[in-house]
């Protein structure tokens, strides 16, 4: 295994609201040096897949600053300091769809863009589910649609299902369900 590179310096170059992003100077084993930017630290997020029954998913739409438009895909939020990832992903589904879980547990966890974030996106199933709401931080009321499994080809064809981590973690999902039927 290759041995990592050296860290010669580290610079804080921008830093908002939501971000900061460090210059680092790396000089690899072969003698190269490169300078990078990234975006150091910060918390993990959580993904939530949350499955009302065996045949039918809850989606949500809200809106996409990034992109937009509003966008279909799965309930999902920042691990808050102190908070256990499972909690987080719990806390996350009764603020945005009024449901909590029975069961969750972690399925996979994903980098996002490793060549320049460092957090990680736990991919989160959350079965048996029962109504609970909390207050959340959303502008405007999120839109809940659920999705039988049945129909995955159709909603992977829309265009306002295109995020690749919950894209991901619908395989992820569909996969091991497979498998626990046996």
């Amino acid at each position: 295994m290759r041995q990592p590179p050296k860290i010669l310096a580290r610079h804080l170059v921008a830093r908002s609201r939501l971000f900061r992003v460090e210059e680092v100077e790396l000089e690899f084993a072969n003698g190269a040096r490169r300078r990078y930017e990234r975006i150091p630290g910060g918390r993990d997020s959580v993904l939530i897949v949350p499955l009302l029954d065996p045949d039918t998913l809850l989606l949500i739409r809200e809106y996409g600053a990034g992109s937009e438009r509003y966008e279909l895909g799965f309930p999902k939020g920042v691990v808050e300091p102190d908070e256990e990832p499972l909690a987080a992903a719990n806390r996350e589904l009764q603020e945005e769809i009024g449901y909590g879980a029975g069961r969750l547990r972690i399925i996979a966890r994903l980098s996002l863009v490793p060549g320049y974030i460092q957090h990680r996106s736990l991919i989160v199933l959350a079965q048996d589910l029962y109504p609970s709401r909390l207050p959340g931080d959303e502008p405007e009321p999120i839109e809940v649609v659920p999705w039988c499994l049945s129909e995955l080809g159709a909603l992977l064809q829309r265009e306002d299902f295109d995020e690749a981590r919950a894209i991901a973690a619908l395989f992820l999902t569909q996969r091991l369900l497979a498998e626990e039927r046996g």
